[in-house]
């Protein structure tokens, strides 16, 4: 038996109250209860499970990376494209025997894909050892969620589709050095492929003085990278009682003391300002790196996508802020296969990679998304035409990056040293203002500090270099 909570209202503070009564579950216990977070997806994905986490940690629960120890399994899912759903479904399906073994087991599946009707319908029905459901709504009523799962006997599915992201929550960060701050969520575009709208609803801000003193605490805590967070940051400032626009909010956010450097994304091209692009150039803590999704270098196809810009748009935007940033580099999202897309159109997204020579891309085989305009539109691309689309799509970008890296050789960047190099114990990592992945020697002492390197070596996908100050501990 399911029991399908309908609240009357938006919950917009999440539940100490909760909190304390789910805590009190585990009094006399020996140990804490374990938790296991996935997550699926973005960089708000992410934040989000920061803050379920935090939650997890006020009610009590320790926290491991090995399903098979956890009390509790908890998946924060993601819905953009259909590769992503099926391999929650996939990993929710590996769990059945986990669930068999120790019955006691609580399985929370929560996030973008579970706000989808359909998509929670099907785990209520297939996946019966799954307890708790809940949507991006919902994340505030959590502890009450958890409570009813704990304590009620029931599945408890929360398919609610209203609620603003409450302040206030708990957090528990990944790191120590590198921070991601929501200043928005939702998302007002419609982009014509795309569920976000559907699963995250209306854009709504979060009042400047929250953000400051969210950023005001990093900063004091010693983060030195933080990444302002938005489906588009670009629109920042609706529903303010005060206006508020994005540039004026990264001026505030950049003028709090202390030595740290802010990035933002996502921006949205049809909502990118000179007085943005003046507002980087004149702040040496805001990165000279931009992510901007084009999608298509098609004009036909962007009015498909409905993106409201053209081509000759966006590379104004990119013109004008080159001229005015030093340095600045480029990052972009591409889609690849869009319905009736052509040869031409697919030639002109080419065209434009190459005019505007990105550092680097994600890049996405078109995924038909339930409930969105481009799922229904005639002339859909054959899965084969569209993988052979995307492998010559990252043939040209990879030409681009690695003559892009190689410049860079011999010049000096500003690095925060952010921990060690994949799969070493001897190099260090760390990302330069533009976003240049930037491997060099030097001893742990140096990881959250910023120090300039210089570049010896392009790689395909970063570089390496060495510290280049007489100073720094060396291996």
């Amino acid at each position: 038996m399911s029991e399908i909570i309908t609240p009357t209202a938006p919950a917009l503070l999440w539940a100490p109250d909760r909190t304390e009564m789910v805590r009190a579950l585990w009094e006399g216990r020996p140990t804490p209860p374990l938790a296991y977070l996935r997550t699926y997806g973005c960089q708000q994905n992410v934040a989000d499970s920061e803050h379920l986490a935090g939650m997890l940690a006020a009610m009590g629960y320790g926290f491991t990376d090995r399903p098979e120890e956890a009390d509790l399994i908890l998946f924060n899912t993601c819905a953009v494209r259909e590769h992503a759903e099926e391999r929650v479904f996939g990993n929710v399906g590996a769990l059945k025997h986990l669930k068999r073994r120790r019955p006691e087991l609580l399985i929370v599946l929560c996030g973008c894909m579970m706000q989808q009707s359909q998509v929670a319908e099907r785990i209520r029905r297939s996946y019966p050892y799954v307890d708790l459901v809940f949507g991006t709504h919902a994340m505030g009523r959590f502890p009450e969620l958890l409570y009813r799962a704990l304590t009620g006997g029931e599945r408890v599915f929360d398919l609610s589709e209203e609620g603003e992201a409450p302040e206030g929550l708990p957090v528990r960060r990944e790191g120590k050095i590198k921070a991601w701050l929501s200043i928005m969520h939702g998302c007002d575009n419609f982009c014509s492929y795309c569920i976000v709208p559907y699963v995250r609803g209306r854009e709504h801000s979060r009042t400047p003085e929250a953000i400051l003193e969210e950023a005001g605490g990093l900063i004091a805590a010693g983060y030195r990278d933080i990444t302002l967070l938005g489906q588009n940051v670009n629109s920042y400032g609706k529903g303010l009682a005060e206006p508020m626009n994005f540039a004026g909010l990264l001026r505030q956010v950049a003028a709090l003391p202390g030595d740290f450097r802010l990035r933002f994304m996502t921006s949205h091209p049809k909502d990118c300002t000179e007085e943005l692009i003046e507002t980087i150039a004149g702040s040496d803590k805001i990165c000279s790196h931009i992510h901007l999704p084009v999608q298509s270098g098609s004009d036909r196809i962007l009015r498909k996508m409905n993106r409201h810009y053209t081509r000759e748009d966006y590379l104004r935007l990119i013109d004008t802020a080159r001229r005015k940033i030093p340095g600045v580099s480029f990052t972009s999202d591409i889609i690849v296969g869009f319905p009736t897309e052509t040869r031409e159109d697919f030639e002109a997204t080419l065209s434009l990679i190459r005019e505007v020579e990105y550092d680097a891309l994600f890049s996405f085989i078109y995924s038909p998304r339930t409930g969105t305009p481009a799922a229904r539109m005639e002339g859909q691309i054959l899965e084969a035409e569209k993988s052979a689309r995307l492998r010559e799509l990252l043939d040209v970008q990879q030409a681009i990056g690695i003559r892009r890296y190689e410049a860079l050789v011999g010049q000096t960047l500003r690095v925060l040293a952010e921990g060690y190099a994949k799969d070493s114990d001897r190099m260090l990592t760390g990302r330069s203002d533009a976003n240049t992945i930037v491997n060099f020697p030097g001893d742990p002492s140096l990881i959250g500090r910023f120090l300039p390197v210089t570049v010896t070596r392009a790689r395909n996908w970063a570089v390496e270099g060495v510290p280049a100050e007489e100073n720094v501990p060396k291996l």
